[in-house]
């Protein structure tokens, strides 16, 4: 089931944008009775020790507008949410009638000194690699790009956002280019993710009609050792 769930949600946002698909690690359990002395073939399951985010770098896709921007290489782009600070790879921004630069959810994008970036909607956007925005020769603020020593330390929230699951986490410079025009693909293998699922679902299948089976033989040995001969 949890296999199901994390592998139906990969497909789904097969086309969001900044989109960092989901895996799981499995490993094999064995019942602490099992595994004691006198058993001599004990039964192991695998079991889905822990999911983790692929942070793989997605396509870039060129769009045509100067506001959607994309991050080559490793690195987030940090916005702030209701929760707090969140870090986002899906650079689909855009400004709001008072020129403040927001995400799709409307959070203010956060500058390279931690203060949301105010620009003037009636003049051309131009980005520079390292972030740094100018509109008619005047810099009007970086945008920060920021990573973690430990990408293990974020957690997704929602879709395209994740935060730290701790607030010492602090993040650290990163020398990733921001590419203005272009947007981050999600890194979902459709095709993968399609035949993982088939073979999960025909899985679920098998240990459906195995339970089953064994539900069957219990009942039939608790009515035949029940019933009394004549």
């Amino acid at each position: 089931m949890e296999s199901l769930d994390m592998l139906a949600n990969n497909i789904a946002n097969s086309e969001t944008g900044g989109y960092k698909t989901d895996r799981e690690f499995y490993s094999l359990y064995t019942s602490a009775e099992a595994a004691g002395q006198g058993s001599e073939d004990p039964a192991t399951l695998p079991v889905i020790e822990r999911a983790f985010t692929d942070y793989s770098q997605g396509t870039m896709k060129t769009t045509s507008n100067p506001l959607d921007l994309g991050i080559q290489g490793k690195g987030f782009f940090a916005v702030d949410s209701p929760s707090g600070v969140a870090y986002t790879r899906n650079g689909s921004f855009q400004l709001t009638a008072a020129g403040k630069l927001v995400n799709g959810d409307g959070y203010a994008v956060r500058s390279a000194s931690g203060s949301p970036i105010t620009l003037d909607p009636s003049l051309p956007v131009e980005v520079a690699a390292d972030g740094t925005i100018s509109q008619s020769g005047q810099t009007g603020g970086k945008v920060a790009v920021l990573d973690f020593a430990n990408q293990s330390d974020l957690v997704k929230q929602g879709n395209t956002l994740f935060r730290t699951t701790d607030p010492k986490t602090t993040p650290i410079a990163t020398s990733a280019a921001v590419q203005q025009g272009r947007l981050e693909s999600s890194n979902v293998g459709s095709s993968e993710s399609v035949m993982r699922l088939v073979s999960v679902m025909r899985q679920f299948d098998m240990l459906q009609k195995a339970s089953h089976i064994g539900q069957t033989m219990n009942s039939k040995a608790i009515s035949e050792v029940a019933r009394i001969a004549t």
